[in-house]
């Protein structure tokens, strides 16, 4: 196996375990993993710029390459499903907190006396 699909492979590792992350709803777990994966596609993208466009001869070898990237981003479309809902509950709550603090600053209900 060549070095660069070493990497996809990895990339592809990280990927499923963030799938798992986001189903258990372990959102910190989620982002240190997205954290390892933007680092490894950031070495894969300065390691060797030639290698990112590199003609795979082997059929094999290409054929495992489209694969890894076709799950990586059938993995990262499942991660947004679960991902979105939760982003949405937290601007709604970010929202109501904000609208309630400026009513309280409004109407001076922060003042203790």
């Amino acid at each position: 196996m060549n070095a660069n699909l070493a990497q996809y492979e990895h990339v592809c590792s990280l990927s499923s375990r963030m799938v798992e992350a986001a189903r258990a709803n372990d959102w910190d777990n989620l982002c240190a993993l997205e954290h390892e994966a933007a680092m490894l596609i950031a070495q894969v993208k300065q390691s060797d710029p030639a290698a990112q466009h590199e003609i795979v001869s082997d059929e094999t070898l290409r054929r495992r390459k489209i694969a890894l990237i076709h799950q990586i981003l059938a993995d990262d479309r499942e991660i947004r499903s679960h991902a979105q809902p939760w982003l949405e509950s937290v601007r709604t709550m970010l929202a109501a907190s904000t609208r309630q603090r400026a009513v309280k600053n409004l109407y001076g209900m922060n003042n203790p006396f």
